[in-house]
């Protein structure tokens, strides 16, 4: 029947397009026997509609004078197969976006074949049906524009009463299938983006406004979902980490892409559809959820964590950039939590009791009473620096810990939370002062308003007159508002939007407190922060990024109490670095911290903070036991180390910053010695670059033992144990008979680490290579790798993820011929380790002698100046 279709026609030509309508016109209905022919026709037609729109304007033309739209129309309604409709769609769409000509446009769009093919029954339980709908629409939206627009809404009295393009889209907005949900993104926002005023008051009003209340609640879905992963992953750590990471990371992505879509469609400029959203976050998300997780563990039956919380409202004001939005967040972490909650009890988020503050907030009628530890801001007048001390209170039935703002729950949490909960903390507070969208007033009124605006805000103060005297500009005491008037103006109409529209009740006493009482409340619980030994340097880092842009030109806001504790935590990490010079990677320790040196110093010198919100989720994976790994080995000694190495880098560059000076960009290290003659490694002819395998050495001093790798396959080596700098081995060789006294060189191993090492939860103890119990000629050594594999980035992926498996410990059982023998290879090996070790302390000299590094800079530099009011002064 079909034979004819068949027949050699050329493909391109206006003859092949007349033959296929025709044929396609003298259909009745399609069916399993022609819905081949069908759909190899809708195909063809589309490919040569999209040839004549590039070519001859007749193709078209003859598309328009037979009606083929309605005729396609018509063949989806007699059609029985799936198999036509996917083709009708994907004819349909392949045509529309390959169309130049806006004429061919307009009538694809006219006459109302579309929106019948839009509002169609399909069945989209066929999931390629559904996408090639999908498609269909995406490919509609891409040629929107202020005329088109117009050819696919219906209209009554001047106003939009349908839009069916839009509407049917809106009901894909929370499919499960990401795709989809792209899809229907890019349309929306191409809606969105023409700009019609009519349509623009059609999607932002009831019942259509509803989209963008739906969108918020699939959000706050997501939220949860991502909180129950975070969950598990505390919970059960281990062997399916890697597999949790990945989910953690994939809903961390669609929440962020979600976030982009928000601030997408804001950018619109759609005058309602910025507020719509925003009362949404809040009203859905924020108030109910985010917020009072800060400091509970329940909200009514939904459960989200702080760690959770405090990422989602730094991805919020990072990418949702609305002013009003950001300002009512800032404004309600002045509340306490029975604003939220007034007629529930709150519980506590985790086993810890909340802590408070007393300072001019505080609640009345709180009793002193022995055991709870607080923070007091004493600002006794208007010319005395503030004195942060701790003191003590009492809490009844829990009463502070409702009472409390949200503000001081994260200072709580840079105290005395967890390392996840400081990092969170410290990149809420980053954030905020980092949202363009935020007054100073509002900074200010945080606490956290960066010095160097305070003082821009002086100077053109005293510029116009606003200020009088030079001493009024540069005081201390002018770099905070002291009676808060000055950044009442944005926080009072802030807190009365919180009254009026939300409901919300902040504490008066909570927010009249001074800003310079909030400041020092943040400065201080930054200084705790860095003497705390329960976080990672990583964290601690991020701690004093924020510092140094809350102070970035002195210590004039360091007290005593500061300078003190600081000055305690860094002689403590000095002591425990010294240990380090006779630990398991001595050898390392003079690169590595060289690195980290660099690495602190631009970290807290970068203009933002080096780690997105999703670091806060998403920590570095270590090796667990389950890789092998355990708490006595070189590996776990070598992680402590770059930990300590990292703190001792902070904490000497705070040092540094607390006396008023600037960052070296090198760290203070004595150059390596020369080699003495006498040495062994001058003996055996080592070059610094140490012993290869394969390669000839004088075997002096070197002793004779067996050793086998293999079971029944024992060997004879020369053992021998050499130095050089701040390096060293342990060399296995073997003797060449007719060239003595030189071997050759068959094993080497690092010097550092032979040694055994036991570990206890409060310090570590070194043990000697010991000869074996029962054997006296039989000598143990433990054999570490050569290089830690976390300093090699290159082998790692995403957030520390290792794509090897992580070198182990090896042991050496080695045989000699008497006891003799067997001390004398101990004691080289004792001896040598002790030269290492004394090289490595002795280049890490001046870095630890921090008194004398002082003097040094003090005589270079001259007479002390504050570099603040030089640069002030040059600016006048």
């Amino acid at each position: 029947m079909w034979f004819s279709f068949w027949k050699s026609r050329d493909r391109l030509s206006l003859d092949k397009l007349r033959y296929l309508t025709d044929q396609l016109i003298k259909l009745q209905t399609v069916n399993e026997v022609n819905k081949d022919f069908v759909v190899e026709a809708l195909r063809s037609i589309a490919e040569l509609i999209t040839y004549g729109d590039q070519h001859d304007s007749a193709f078209f033309e003859f598309f328009m004078e037979k009606q083929v739209m309605g005729e396609f129309v018509r063949i989806l309604k007699v059609s029985r197969t799936v198999t036509v409709s996917l083709q009708l769609l994907q004819t349909i769409s392949i045509m529309i976006q390959n169309l130049k000509n806006e004429h061919a446009i307009y009538y694809m769009f006219s006459n109302e074949h579309m929106n019948y093919l839009i509002t169609y029954s399909f069945d989209f339980q066929n999931e390629e049906l559904l996408s090639y709908y999908i498609s269909f629409l995406r490919a509609i939206s891409g040629k929107l524009d202020r005329n088109t627009i117009s050819l696919l809404v219906k209209t009554q009295n001047d106003e939009v009463v349908s839009f069916p393009l839009y509407d049917e889209a809106i009901h894909f907005a929370s499919h499960e299938e990401s795709m989809v949900r792209t899809a229907i993104r890019a349309l929306t926002l191409n809606v969105y983006h023409v700009g019609d005023e009519s349509v623009n008051k059609y999607v932002t009003s009831a019942p259509h406004a509803d989209y963008f209340s739906n969108l918020v609640k699939f959000f706050r879905r997501q939220c949860i979902n991502l909180n129950a992963l975070v969950s598990d992953s505390t919970k059960n750590p281990g062997a399916e980490s890697a597999d949790t990471t990945t989910l953690i990371s994939t809903a961390v992505d669609e929440i962020e892409d979600n976030l982009y879509y928000f601030s997408d469609v804001i950018s619109a400029g759609i005058p309602d559809v910025g507020w719509l959203i925003t009362d949404n976050i809040l009203q859905l998300l924020i108030f109910p959820l985010l917020l009072p997780s800060l400091t509970i563990k329940a909200v009514e039956g939904i459960q989200i964590g702080a760690a959770t919380s405090l990422y989602l409202v730094c991805c919020i004001l990072r990418i949702v950039k609305i002013k009003d939005l950001a300002n009512t967040i800032s404004t309600a972490l002045f509340c306490p939590l029975d604003a939220f909650f007034p007629e529930s009890g709150a519980k506590p988020n985790g086993h810890t009791s909340f802590y408070g503050f007393a300072h001019e907030s505080r609640p009345p009628g709180s009793n002193t009473k022995e055991g709870v530890g607080i923070l007091r801001v004493d600002v006794p007048n208007e010319s005395s620096s503030p004195h942060i001390h701790p003191v003590d209170v009492t809490r009844e039935n829990d009463y502070c810990d409702s009472h409390l703002s949200l503000r001081e729950a994260l200072i709580y949490y840079i105290m005395s939370g967890d390392d996840i909960q400081v990092a969170g903390s410290l990149s809420v507070l980053a954030t905020l002062l980092q949202t363009k969208e935020l007054d100073e007033s509002m900074l200010d009124a945080l606490g956290i308003l960066p010095q160097r605006k305070q003082h821009k805000k002086l100077l053109l103060q005293a510029l116009v007159g606003e200020v009088s005297g030079e001493e009024q500009l540069f005081s201390s005491e002018s770099s905070s508002s002291k009676d808060g008037t000055e950044c009442g103006s944005e926080l009072d109409s802030c807190l009365q939007k919180l009254k009026e529209q939300f409901g919300l009740l902040c504490s008066s006493l909570e927010v009249r407190a001074s800003p310079q009482v909030h400041r020092f409340q943040v400065l201080d619980a930054l200084v705790s922060l860095f003497c705390r030994s329960n976080i990672s340097a990583e964290t601690l880092w991020d701690g004093g990024w924020l510092l140094r842009q809350l102070l970035p030109y002195s210590e004039s806001e360091f007290n005593s109490h500061h300078l003190k504790v600081l000055n305690d935590s860094y002689k403590n990490c000095t002591s425990a670095l010294l240990k380090e010079t006779r630990g398991v990677w001595p050898d390392l320790l003079v690169a590595v911290l060289c690195d980290e040196w660099k690495r602190c110093k631009r970290a807290i010198e970068a203009s933002s903070p080096r780690k997105e919100p999703k670091c806060i989720l998403l920590s570095s994976q270590r090796f667990s036991s389950e890789d092998g790994i355990t708490s006595d080995s070189s590996f776990a000694a070598g992680e402590r180390m770059c930990e300590l190495v990292k703190v001792f880098v902070l904490l000497h560059q705070l040092q540094i910053f607390s006396l008023g000076r600037t960052f070296p960009e090198k760290p203070p290290i004595n150059p390596p010695a020369d080699v003495f003659e006498n040495s062994r490694a001058r003996s055996a002819g080592l070059d610094a670059a140490g012993p290869k395998l394969g390669t000839e050495l004088r075997l002096v001093d070197a002793v004779p033992c067996r050793i086998a790798f293999e079971r029944g396959k024992e060997r004879h080596f020369s053992f021998l144990a050499i130095s050089l700098g701040t390096s060293g081995w342990v060399v296995l060789a073997e003797e060449l008979p007719l060239k003595e006294p030189y071997g050759v060189v068959r094993m080497v191993a690092p010097l550092a680490g032979s040694n055994f090492i036991l570990v206890s939860s409060t310090r570590f103890f070194l043990l000697k290579p010991k000869p074996d119990d029962k054997n006296s000629r039989w000598l143990h050594l433990r054999i570490r790798p050569s290089t830690l594999p976390f300093l090699e980035p290159a082998k790692y992926g995403a957030y520390g993820k290792s794509k090897t498996k992580a070198l182990v410990d090896g042991r050496w059982t080695l045989a000699f011929r008497d006891e003799e023998s067997c001390n004398t290879a101990l004691s080289m090996v004792l001896e040598e380790i002790n030269l290492q070790s004394y090289e490595v302390e002795r280049r890490l000299k001046p870095l630890l002698d921090l008194k004398s590094l002082v003097e040094s800079s003090n005589s270079s530099q001259g007479p002390r100046t504050s570099s603040f009011h030089s640069t002030l002064s040059n600016s006048f």
